[in-house]
């Protein structure tokens, strides 16, 4: 009894031991699969195999999960949805960024500057303003940007390409934000007939509504009536403030924000106050002069550095300040966004708008106390008190000669480099000044603007004339 037991001690030892050289098999076969599979996907990467292919456009995929991506575009299947706008995703790397735009969660920050963004990519945008690193740059003239949309809209300089074209006129542009600038210049609406009317008055020249005591026109009753005012010296707007009377309610507007400044930020206070207590406590270390603020010493530094940081996409001319290139782009798209309320005359820069608006008005603000001669336009002014103190600011580098205007400077270099711009369009003969052309054309138009008083005979130049009317005497 005790041998049989015994016999089967043995018999299920060696089953024991026959199980676990199993299971030692079994396992082993298990892990060498895994590492062939993992072996298998690793090799895969390799020679570039794509078994899973796209039963809609055939596109080939490395593997099952890029195809299941990638059918979702057949499909058109979205299954990621916002819960706060109901806008639906294909990815979810899409819609967990995307709904960061309703929590207002920025977890990317600079830790240059501490700036805070939703999306990595715009994070590694931002850090090239740190490090200077531009890393697109141009096949043909080798400008670099730390954009490739900026690359790429630079590129058209070279290529000349325009893609944007106006329906109206045929006029191209290289960027499609110029282009609809550009139709408003076409495209007027209106939400009412009486404005619309109005309006056309501009392309009309009708000015319906003229004054009673100096018979001067307008095309609009309100424009009429402010005009009145002049002749009466009514001021019926009032500052409360200081008692400073005005005839138009938008001066006297323009006037209280001398007295009330509200702000949204305490240092935005400290800087205002500044204005007030004349303290400027930015100096500039090359000149030693001094500003209210940080930004405006920058911008003066631009003129030492000659930094050009604002360039316009259209003929890559370059400004120091971003008001300077906003309006010079104007003279691409042709927006004049400032119109003349007494003629209707548009300009595209208010300055300008204000300086014509002393033509009606009769203003003339800037008075030299050397003669007493006043002026409209303060660089007119500037420019006469020069015939004074005989100032010639403007140098020739080639030369060496003294101009007090920078036109006749411009003017004079075309002798040295032989640039004659202006050219004749009947018998193409070219000219470095326009006066010169204007006198040249009138060999062809047969116009002698300038006629003697003593006998009529006309010349086409001045000269001429002076020359002409010396017989006389």
């Amino acid at each position: 009894m005790q041998d049989i037991l015994s016999s089967n001690h043995s018999n299920n030892a060696s089953f024991d031991s026959f199980k676990q050289v199993r299971s030692s098999d079994s396992s082993q076969t298990v892990t060498q699969n895994k590492s062939h599979r993992r072996g298998a996907k690793h090799q895969t990467a390799h020679v570039k195999e794509k078994p899973f292919s796209c039963s809609e456009c055939g596109n080939g995929f490395k593997w099952k999960s890029d195809l299941v991506i990638h059918q979702k575009i057949h499909t058109g299947e979205k299954p990621f949805s916002c819960s706060e706008c109901g806008k639906c995703f294909r990815y979810k790397s899409n819609f967990v960024t995307h709904q960061r735009t309703h929590t207002g969660e920025k977890p990317f920050s600079c830790s240059e500057c501490g700036k805070c963004f939703n999306l990595k990519s715009a994070l590694v945008v931002h850090q090239r303003i740190h490090t200077g690193e531009k890393p697109f740059s141009c096949s043909e003239c080798g400008k670099c940007f730390n954009l490739k949309t900026d690359l790429i809209r630079h590129q058209k300089v070279h290529t000349g390409v325009k893609p944007y074209t106006c329906s109206e006129c045929g006029k191209c542009f290289n960027r499609k934000s110029n282009l609809n600038t550009h139709q408003k210049i076409h495209t007027e609406c209106f939400s009412y007939k009486s404005k619309f009317v109005t309006h056309q008055r501009i392309h009309t020249g009708e000015k319906p509504f003229s004054c009673s005591e100096c018979g001067k026109c307008f095309n609009m009753k309100t424009d009429l009536n402010r005009h009145q005012k002049v002749h009466t010296g009514v001021k019926p707007y009032t500052c409360s403030e200081c008692g400073k009377c005005f005839n138009r309610k938008s001066h006297l507007n323009t006037h209280q924000k001398i007295h009330t400044e509200c702000f949204n930020d305490k240092s935005y206070l400290f800087k205002h106050q500044r204005l007030h207590n004349g303290e400027k406590p930015f100096s500039c270390s090359e000149c030693g002069k001094c500003f209210h603020s940080k930004s405006h010493l920058n911008t003066h530094q631009r003129n030492h550095t000659g930094e050009k940081p604002f360039s316009c996409s259209e003929c890559e001319k370059c400004f120091k300040h971003k008001s300077a290139l906003v309006i010079h782009q104007r003279n691409h798209t042709g927006e004049k966004p400032f119109s003349c309320s007494e003629c209707g005359k548009c300009f595209n820069r208010k300055s300008a708008l204000v300086i014509h608006q002393r033509l009606h008005n009769g203003e003339k603000p800037f008075s030299c106390s050397e003669c007493g001669k006043c002026f409209n336009d303060k660089s007119n002014f500037y420019r006469h008190q020069r015939n004074h103190t005989r100032e010639k600011p403007f140098s020739c580098s080639d030369c060496g000669k003294c101009f007090n205007q920078k036109s006749d400077l411009v003017v004079h270099q075309r002798i040295h480099t032989g640039e004659k711009p202006f050219s004749c369009s009947e018998c193409g003969k070219c000219f470095n000044q326009k006066s010169d052309l204007v006198i040249h054309q009138r060999i062809h138009t047969g116009e002698k603007p300038f006629s003697c008083s003593e006998c009529d005979m006309c010349f086409n130049h001045k000269s001429s004339l002076v020359k002409h009317q010396k017989t006389h005497i």
